[in-house]
């Protein structure tokens, strides 16, 4: 049967008009209010609010479901004022959001914005609409720590989460645990909101001595509607060759999100050492969300925003959401409540308030509106509210965010952020591993991690195995066998590698493995000591055990462990003996002070001996002047040698005489002791003074041409480089000074002892021109295992292990035992002096008062 034409002017065909209408624009948008038509013509005042969201999401679900609650509760309870709501489903570009939203102020002149699902599109709705004064709500989380006014957008209220916050609560978890580097994982939103999410994680990082070593940008997830799975597949490929195992995912929908860690248990990135961290965007839906998904999340520690569950307040409001919200959205798993729903719900809120404190006539005023909203203060479902400045300022005292630890279907709260970088969890701690480290505040719970790991904290990088176990280049051309040598022939690794270095890498290796195994293999390389290093830092090799320099232009590049020897520039040059029978070598026991003050002593104890036996008469000290000087000169100096004769008639002159021939007798006991000492121990003069003269002569010096002394030499000394010789192994010095080659050898401190333990007889070294690092380990920057290894260190040396094996490296030669003797100073003679002095001062006064 056909249809029947319809004429234009007809009324049925007016009524199919404006129902064709009203079905294409329901399709766009659609209304809410509690009361009917006519009972809203029956309330004097009304107001509109306009919510544009994503029906389509979880999060639009929870916020829909919630504001309808709170308009119902409003309008049940009022009686001169109704809340209406019109919603609009959007999921488009960010301009479509202003065109929205000027669309709902122009046309269906709603008073209030609500909603959208980023910041950006929030803000840039507020901006167009400034004019207008329409108070634009953004339930988004937020990057930017300034206030709307700050931003030029007034009338932007936020009551989201501030991003900044969350990433100074991630930082202090990465500071707590010694982190070095992570992994950003966001996905891509188009309108720059990562960019400045991830300059605030950069810069928190940078404050607690870590950094950002990959970030890895997921495809926003309409834009891989036909496989997800393999795109996020195809990203974390590209985290195979990077290093640190800390990934940190910054910003994410729900489903991405569920495909990503779906992914990554399954490509391994969730095994033992690895540590993620979850921030709001994902682990808010973690009350909400099908439980089958959480445990892909096992062993993340979540960043979630506090709320109380427990008030009347909340509970209320949780029975009226799971009833509506299940009826609603019957195809949900989960009907409990989010974070989302109770901002939402607090957004109403915060309108109904502001509208109580307006006057009849100011209803339909935005600026009064918006300047009420702008002084809400009041506690919430989802927290406190304080609109100072257009964003959600929490109060000091409060507690913003938890951490949270996924465990199996469900998660356990950890402890509180308290905002406080200096101490920002409740508990103070420090594992056994990091007891070197500073005490520091660390997750109250005992934290679940990845791969089930609970015995210890996660190392946050890709610890070695057997399958790929950590390549240590090893220097092939040590200049010393003591310290590095490789034979070949032997199988077993301690007998194929010896030396210095290796037994301690041995040892260190014992007390790692209990705590955790350390699979590795050497590689042998050749080439100089810099590029070796520059093999670590390309991730040629993941470490470098032997005798390497840490020096500041090489700390650039790779991490040191602790040093385990000194290290300093060290000068040796040839030496002759000095000649013992010079010919006033009698004088080289004493100082020339020594002399000085004996000779005064004995003068002074000479007249004091004569005064007092002049008056006590004594006739061996009577007659002419010359006669009296000569005999008392004369009893001074034989009774050094205890040969005097005179007789002495003065008790008080014994007292001086006993003190005096003590004094004599240390005297000539330690003068002919010193004396013989340098006739028979060969002493050595350099030939060589100093450096100076080295580079003002041109003379040629050598030095190991694989280390850094060579360039350090041309470079910091000032040598040509035509006047430094390489000398690739320690026995080529000897016949190189031996030949005339060269002038002098520049060794590091700990190869010098090592030189002249073997040649001390012929050679002379200086002090260190300069001192450098010391010896040490190197690893790829931010390898935690560099700080497990100086740990080691430590322990070693306090165990008294590292003693030992110097002493079993380097032992004291006996052809260099013996020690030169030094001239006698002054200080060493002192109280002799002083008490000699004394005896003989306070005899003579006591013997003049005596008269």
């Amino acid at each position: 049967m056909p249809f029947p034409v319809l004429n234009p002017s007809s009324p049925c065909f007016f009524c199919f008009s404006l129902t064709s209408i009203l079905v294409i624009f329901s399709h766009h948008g659609y209304g809410y209010n509690t009361g009917s038509t006519a009972a809203a013509v029956d309330h004097k005042y009304s107001t509109i609010i306009g919510a544009i969201i994503d029906a389509n999401s979880r999060k639009g679900k929870e916020e829909t479901t919630a504001m309808k609650i709170a308009i119902d509760k409003f309008n049940n309870n009022s009686n001169n004022h109704k809340l209406s709501l019109i919603f609009r489903n959007f999921t488009g570009e960010l301009y479509q959001a202003a065109l929205t939203a000027e669309e709902l102020i122009k046309e269906k002149k709603v008073q209030v914005i609500m909603g959208m699902d980023t910041w950006q599109q929030a803000a840039l709705a507020a901006e167009i609409e400034n004019h207008a004064q329409v108070p634009v709500f953004s339930l988004a989380a937020s990057a930017s720590v300034r206030s709307s006014r700050q931003l030029g957008r007034p009338t932007l209220i936020q009551m989201g989460s501030n991003v900044s916050e969350q990433i100074r609560c991630i930082a202090a978890i990465v500071h707590s645990y010694h982190w070095r580097r992570v992994i950003a994982i966001y996905e891509d939103d188009a309108y720059g909101g990562n960019a400045k999410m991830l300059t605030l994680l950069s810069e928190a990082l940078q404050r607690v001595g870590s950094e950002i070593e990959y970030h890895l940008s997921l495809p926003h997830i309409s834009s891989v509607v036909s496989d997800p799975r393999e795109a996020v597949y195809q990203q974390l490929l590209k985290l195979l060759s990077v290093q640190s195992r800390v990934f940190i995912v910054l910003q994410s929908s729900l489903p991405m999100a569920t495909h990503l860690f779906q992914e990554a248990r399954r490509m391994n990135f969730m095994g033992k050492d690895s540590a993620w961290i979850i921030t709001d965007s994902i682990s808010s839906f973690l009350d909400s969300m099908d439980t089958s998904v959480i445990p892909y999340m096992e062993g993340a520690l979540g960043i979630k925003s506090y709320y109380s569950k427990s008030s009347s307040s909340f509970l209320e409001f949780s029975t009226q959401f799971q009833k509506k919200f299940k009826s609603e959205n019957p195809e949900e798993d989960n009907f409990q409540p989010g974070i989302h729903a109770l901002r939402a719900y607090d957004s109403i809120a915060v309108i109904t308030r502001a509208l109580e404190r307006l006057g009849g006539d100011d209803t339909n005023s935005p600026k009064m509106l918006l300047r009420n909203i702008l002084s809400s203060n009041f506690s919430g479902l989802s927290g406190k509210i304080n609109l100072e400045g257009g964003i959600n300022v929490p109060n000091s005292n409060s507690m913003p965010f938890r951490i949270i630890n996924i465990v199996g279907k469900s998660y356990k709260e950890l402890d509180f952020w308290k905002q406080d970088f200096d101490n920002p969890f409740t508990r103070e701690a420090g594992d056994k591993i990091n007891s070197r480290r500073n005490t520091r505040r660390v997750l109250e719970g005992p934290v679940i991690w990845p791969g089930h790991l609970k015995r210890r904290v996660p190392k946050g990088w890709e610890m070695p195995t057997n399958a790929k176990p950590l390549k240590i280049g090893i220097p092939s051309n040590s200049p010393f066998d003591m310290f590095l040598k490789v034979d070949e022939d032997q199988i077993e690794p301690q007998k194929k590698y010896t030396g210095f270095c290796f037994d301690i890498f041995w040892e260190v290796l014992k007390i790692l493995e209990q705590n955790y195994s350390l699979p590795y293999e050497f590689h042998q390389f050749m080439g100089t000591y810099d590029e070796l290093v520059d093999c670590v830092y390309n991730k040629t090799y993941d470490a470098v055990v032997g005798d390497v320099t840490i020096l500041a232009n090489r700390s650039k590049k790779v991490e040191f462990t602790q040093p385990y020897s000194e290290s300093g520039l060290v000068m040796i040059v040839q030496a002759t003996p000095e000649e013992p029978h010079k010919a006033w070598m009698f004088l080289k026991p004493f100082t020339r002070e020594v002399w000085v003050v004996s000779g005064a002593l004995l003068v002074y104890t000479m007249f004091i001996v004569w005064v007092v036996e002049y008056w006590s008469n004594n006739p061996a000290f009577r007659g002419p002047w010359k006669s009296q000087l000569g005999t008392a000169l004369w009893f001074i100096f034989s009774s050094l040698f205890f040969a005097h004769k005179e007789t002495i008639q003065s008790n008080i002159t014994r007292v001086v005489i006993v003190v005096w021939l003590f004094v004599a007798l240390v005297l000539t006991s330690t003068y002919i002791a010193s004396l013989s000492s340098m006739l028979t121990v060969r002493r050595l003069e350099p030939d060589i003074m100093d450096v100076e003269w080295l580079t003002a002569t041109n003379s040629v010096v050598g030095c190991d041409g694989d280390s850094f002394v060579r360039k350090y030499l041309e470079d910091v000394i000032k040598f040509k480089g035509a006047n430094i010789k390489n000398i690739s192994n320690e026995y080529q010095y000897a016949s190189e000074f031996q030949s005339g080659n060269i002038s002098a050898a520049f060794f590091e401190t700990p190869y010098a002892k090592v030189f002249m333990n073997q040649f001390c007889k012929n050679y002379t070294a200086t002090q260190p021109l300069n001192r450098f690092g010391g010896l040490g380990f190197a690893f790829q920057k931010g390898s935690p295992l560099a700080a497990d290894v100086s740990e080691a260190f430590q322990t070693i040396t306090e165990n008294g292990i590292l003693k030992e094996l110097e002493d079993k490296w380097f032992p004291r030669s006996a052809k260099c035992s013996s020690t030169e003797t030094d001239e006698l100073s002054l200080g060493k003679l002192k109280a002799l002096y002083i008490l000699s002095f004394a005896t003989s001062t306070i005899c003579f006064l006591l013997f003049f008062l005596a008269c």
